[in-house]
């Protein structure tokens, strides 16, 4: 009767979202039954008209029976109460899939590898893991409830419509039919229109995530009126979109309005014409009209709900567009747990590259064994976070391998690899919550012994001990309501609860004041004993005992060997960074 979906689509989107349904599949199925009588009873009232007219408004053969009226009112009371319960069934079993489909995505969007979000914007990433799920559950489950009731109501009434004269009924089907025919193009002329407004609306949701983040870079460059002119440029994008969309589909009710207003003058000239030579009664055709009105009254407003439908039906492709998208970096078939290091990490012919034919590293080779120190350093860019980056599997080198006692480590299970590795990062990411919610990330059965441990070997007991709350401190979202020394002691804390055998440091201090490197370096300094530890440095002064200095320029390891030897190589790589550096101070 609506649009003739492909049966391919119909038929996918169905086996994608039956998993989801099938938990709730007999309220699903109570819900869309109890539509059928709340449209079926319209058929009843347009019934009851016929001997109502015919016998006492024309003939005036009996007295206006009582029961007739207060049958309608009867039948309306539990049109009412069945419409009720539907709604109540569908808004449960809708929120119920909602809420199932965003634990799904949820699930899948932690398991993403870093190349997803290096190229996903966070309004983005908001938009299709939180929006779409609405959109493809309750939206459609709603306008689904609709849909059904008018599909039954319109059966009954049509079946009303033959019943009370059948060559009416010709005239009444054909225009429906011809006013239904516009609906099957909808779908071809919003699908590239949703998906611009989905980017757009991502661009939005983009924009309020970085003036939150960023409020005090706006503050200080004085860009308020900068970020509210990309503002209004994102609505101004959404409002043509809005109106394109309005322009391909806006015009389907009217059109429908229209359509219907001559099916019902073709329906009196000809009713007039069948009831003069006597082959319909009045109350007939007063019944036939009452039916053929409360037929075509929401057909007319159908354009309105079947354009919701598409939506729906789009986001539901979108949702599982996601859930299908491959994740890159995950365990091999037979992947085995990492037990720990015994001897050796090594770097053996490495390439690695974000964007195809645009190399990062190129045939790199390191040895580092247990126990050791490795420090790089070099011009930004040349790729020291991107090697430290492959040793937890943020990203998979392209060839070559990185192994753990001649073991590639795409060999070990990933829990198992990362369990075993320790990250401080220059900028740590603490989540909302307490400093201890923060720190017990790191082994989150920890004992309080333990955490005393912790925080004393992270240098924060002193911070701890004289706030009001201690460690059960509200930081604030991101650890706003820290300083940058106090953030990376609390992250270090959380590195030490770890007690992971191999520790990466990528460039944990060179944010920081001297005062707050003082004592986040003595943190470190105690963070890194009888562990493996991989050091990204700027500050060259924090690395002169490393086992060994590696200098990464453009991807290529340019040098290697301690501070002494390579402080020692004339016009060396290392020799120049090191007097620059100490030349300035």
């Amino acid at each position: 009767m609506f649009e003739k979906i492909k049966k391919s689509q119909f038929v996918v989107n169905y086996r994608r979202m039956w998993p989801f349904v099938k938990p709730f599949w007999f309220r699903a199925l109570l819900a869309t039954l109890i539509t059928i009588p709340i449209g079926s009873l319209d058929a009843v009232i347009a019934l009851s008209l016929k001997p109502y007219m015919d016998m006492v408004v024309i003939d005036k053969s009996v007295a206006s029976p009582f029961y007739i009226p207060l049958l309608i009112v009867l039948f309306t009371l539990v049109q009412s109460g069945l419409d009720y319960s539907s709604t109540y069934l569908n808004t449960w079993v809708g929120s119920k899939i909602t809420m199932e489909l965003k634990q799904k995505l949820y699930k899948k969007l932690v398991c993403f590898e870093s190349a997803f979000f290096d190229s996903s914007s966070s309004g983005m990433v908001v938009y299709r893991f939180d929006n779409d799920p609405n959109l493809a559950c309750s939206g459609l489950l709603n306008n689904l409830k609709v849909f059904t009731s008018r599909v039954f109501s319109s059966i009954s009434l049509i079946a009303v419509l033959i019943y009370t004269s059948w060559q009416l009924a010709i005239i009444a089907i054909s225009v429906l039919l011809i006013s239904l025919y516009p609906l099957t193009k909808i779908r071809e002329k919003i699908k590239e229109i949703t998906k611009r407004t989905a980017m757009a609306g991502g661009e939005a949701v983009t924009l309020y995530n970085e003036t939150y983040a960023g409020n005090k870079t706006i503050a200080s460059y004085n860009l308020q009126k900068h970020q509210q002119h990309l503002f209004e440029e994102v609505l101004r994008k959404l409002f043509k979109l809005s109106i394109k969309q309005t322009q391909k589909t806006g015009w389907l009710s009217p059109m429908m309005h229209i359509i219907i207003s001559v099916g019902i003058a073709l329906v009196i000239w000809a009713g007039s014409s069948l009831i003069m030579n006597g082959t319909i009664t009045s109350g007939s055709f007063v019944a036939f009209m009452t039916a053929m009105l409360m037929l075509y009254t929401p057909i007319k407003n159908i354009g309105k709900n079947f354009n919701q439908v598409q939506l729906s039906f789009m986001a539901i492709e979108r949702v599982f567009e996601l859930l299908e998208l491959p994740v890159q970096i995950k365990d091999k078939k037979n992947a085995r747990p990492l037990e720990g290091i015994n001897k050796e990490i090594t770097f053996k012919d490495v390439d690695f590259e974000y964007t195809p034919g645009v190399p990062v590293l190129n045939k790199v080779n390191l040895h580092l064994k247990k126990g050791q120190m490795i420090a790089f350093v070099g011009n930004s860019g040349g790729g020291k976070t991107t090697l430290v980056n492959l040793i937890p599997r943020f990203y998979d080198i392209n060839t070559g391998s990185i192994q753990i006692d001649g073991v590639d480590i795409r060999e070990f299970t990933l829990e198992s690899l990362r369990d075993k590795i320790a990250v401080v990062f220059q900028d740590n990411f603490l989540f909302s919550g307490t400093i201890r919610d923060n720190i017990l990330l790191g082994k989150p059965d920890a004992t309080p012994q333990e955490i005393e441990v912790a925080i004393k070997s992270a240098c924060l007991d002193d911070f701890v001990h004289h706030l009001e709350h201690g460690l059960d401190t509200n930081i604030g979202e991101r650890g706003i309501l820290l300083s940058g020394g106090q953030k990376q002691r609390v992250a270090i804390a959380r590195a030490f609860l770890k007690n992971a055998p191999i520790v990466i440091l990528d460039e944990a201090t060179s944010a920081l004041d001297n005062k707050s490197e003082a004592i986040v370096q003595k943190a470190i300094d105690n963070l890194m004993k009888d562990r493996t530890v991989f050091v990204i440095a700027h500050r060259l002064s924090t690395i002169q005992n490393a086992d060994k200095i590696v200098v990464v320029n453009e991807g290529h390891i340019v040098e290697e060997g301690t501070h002494e030897t390579l402080l020692n190589i004339e016009n060396g790589a290392y020799r120049a960074l090191y007097m620059a550096q100490f030349k300035t101070r």
